[in-house]
């Protein structure tokens, strides 16, 4: 069962009540720390349809010349996982929709409350445990290119 209880009821069964509910509804209310900042990346950066093609000659993505580093290009995260291997998922976490997906350690991980993804974009912990979307990367030449 997966019912989703609103800020009152969560207060409510917390033992709240009267002045003290309504004190600190109040003060939540004005909290927004799980705003869900879900967005589907489409802009295009010089591809043709929904692509992105990346010159790894430009300064803008040559951090990818190297393994372990990424890029955030419209949303999407992108990164260098292997000397012949790139991945590319979206920036906004499965968890709770907030867009702080980086690529660290050989994984992709959201810091707002631990999500971790491996480079398919698997959940590799309970907060991970949706996924995130991936897109298919191809390299020719020195032209990374992401189908979005």
């Amino acid at each position: 069962m997966n019912e989703k209880m609103n800020r009152m009821e969560f207060l409510k069964s917390l033992g709240l009540k009267g002045a003290s509910l309504f004190a600190v509804y109040c003060a939540a209310s004005g909290l927004s720390s799980c705003v869900n900042e879900s967005m589907d990346p489409t802009t295009d950066t010089g591809g043709t349809g929904n692509e992105l093609l990346l010159d790894l000659t430009s300064a803008t993505y040559s951090k990818l010349n190297t393994v372990g580093n990424y890029v955030i290009v419209s949303g999407i995260v992108i990164a260098r996982v292997s000397e012949s291997a790139f991945a590319a998922v979206t920036q906004v976490c499965s968890h709770e929709g907030k867009r702080q997906v980086v690529y660290n350690s050989g994984e992709f991980y959201c810091p707002a409350h631990g999500a971790r993804f491996d480079a398919a974009g698997k959940g590799l912990n309970s907060n991970g445990s949706k996924g995130l979307k991936s897109y298919p990367t191809l390299l020719e030449g020195t032209l990374l290119k992401v189908t979005v």
